[in-house]
Parts: C-alpha cells; structure tokens; sequence
C-alpha cells in the first residue's frame, strides 16, 4: 500500500507543477499534501484533487505495469495483449529531435473501446506525466488497424488521430500515421510514427526510421498521399 500512495503522490506533484501551482497553494485548496505519500487518500479527495488540477482522475492512478494487463483475450490484438501502457517515437522537423510519447490505457467503456490518455514532450520518462501536452481519447480495434481518437486535454481545438497498422500481427514494434491539427504553427500535420512495448534507444538509426524518406517522398507523389507500410 506504501508504494500506491507513494505514486499517486509522486503524480499530484507532477501535475500541480504543470499546473505552475505551489504546494502551499495546492494544500490550500485540498487542505492536507499528499505528495510525500504519507497519508492515504480517500476517493473523495482523489476526485477533489483530480478537479484542482483539472484533470482525469485516472491520472492519478497508479497500477504496477508488470500486475495490470491490459486485456488478454481472443479479441485483442497481438500487439496489445498483455499490456497496459507502450510507447511511441516521431521526429518533429520544427525542433529537430525526436519526440517521445507514453500511452497509458484504461477502463474499457464499452465493447472494444478503450479510454487512453497520451503524454508528449516530457524530459524524464519516471516523471512523463510532467509534459508539454496531454491527449485523452479512446482507443478501438478493427481487423486490420487499430484507431486512437485524441483531444489536446488543456486546448480542446487541438486533435489528433492515430492508426497502427497490422496490429493483429505479433510485433515488438508497430508503424503508424499521426495526424491532427497543430498549434504551433496552425496546419494540419500527418506523419509517421513507430510505437513499441519497450523503451527504445534513441540512436542514429532510430531518427533515420522516423524520417520521411525518399521511398516516402516517392510513395506520396505515386499515390498522392502520405502513407506508412
């Protein structure tokens, strides 16, 4: 039980400092700190701490990735089965330099689809819900692709959808399309992303992988299209 409160409190602390609130201001509003994970918290507090901070109370959950699969079952696709959070890499032209992502999964609302909450350009991986933007939305799997729907949480104009190819397929690793509206600047944006279970390194080949290539280059201007095979 000491490493739950000691998560969820390790959570509060990274979203109120997203919040740029301090913790005499955040105690002021619950009254009690919670971040040490010395005191245990009620479900009352946790859905009042999860609207001070603007939040899914989800996000403030903590389950033990190696305990809570996500769904083991004939209907789920291989690349998902078994697991409850994974991961995901996509070069960002405008910085130059890779960006990371952690899909966290949650209940299922209604058959086959699923609440999922994204979280990009974050610095630490052991603090990555401490990030730049935040998505919610719903994951959904098909025969032969499995579809992300996702709103920016803090700027609900912001949207992005993804879909993973051959996720029915058994892989370590899974190419996909990112698309939506960016902020910054304002467009619409498509391009591809690699998801996988585990960590990757972040090397050379990686962000040769992540980059549009010439074959993609030839591919587009056949088919008028940006596609990923």
């Amino acid at each position: 039980m000491a490493e739950i409160r000691i998560e969820i409190g390790k959570r509060i602390r990274n979203f109120r400092k997203k919040r740029n609130l301090t913790l005499d201001e955040m105690s002021n509003i619950i009254c009690k700190r919670y971040e040490k994970g010395e005191i245990a918290v009620d479900i009352e507090t946790l859905y009042e701490l999860a609207d001070a901070l603007q939040i899914h109370v989800e996000q403030l959950l903590y389950c033990n990735p190696q305990k809570t699969p996500y769904l083991t079952s004939a209907s789920c696709p291989s690349f998902f089965n078994g697991i409850s959070q994974f991961f995901s890499y996509v070069f960002d032209g405008r910085t130059n330099q890779i960006i990371q992502c952690v899909f966290d999964l949650f209940s299922e609302v209604e058959h086959n689809r699923y609440k999922i909450i994204m979280y990009m350009n974050f610095s630490d991986y052991n603090h990555y819900q401490h990030c730049e933007n935040t998505y919610c939305g719903y994951i959904e799997h098909y025969d032969a692709v499995t579809n992300i729907e996702l709103t920016n949480q803090y700027m609900p104009m912001e949207k992005a959808s993804v879909q993973i190819l051959a996720s029915h397929l058994d892989s370590d690793t899974k190419w996909g399309l990112w698309n939506g509206l960016s902020s910054r600047p304002m467009m619409p944006i498509a391009t591809k992303m690699l998801f996988s279970k585990i960590l990757l390194k972040e090397d050379a080949l990686l962000l040769k992988q992540l980059k549009i290539s010439k074959e993609d280059i030839r591919l587009l201007r056949l088919y008028n299209m940006l596609s990923v095979t």
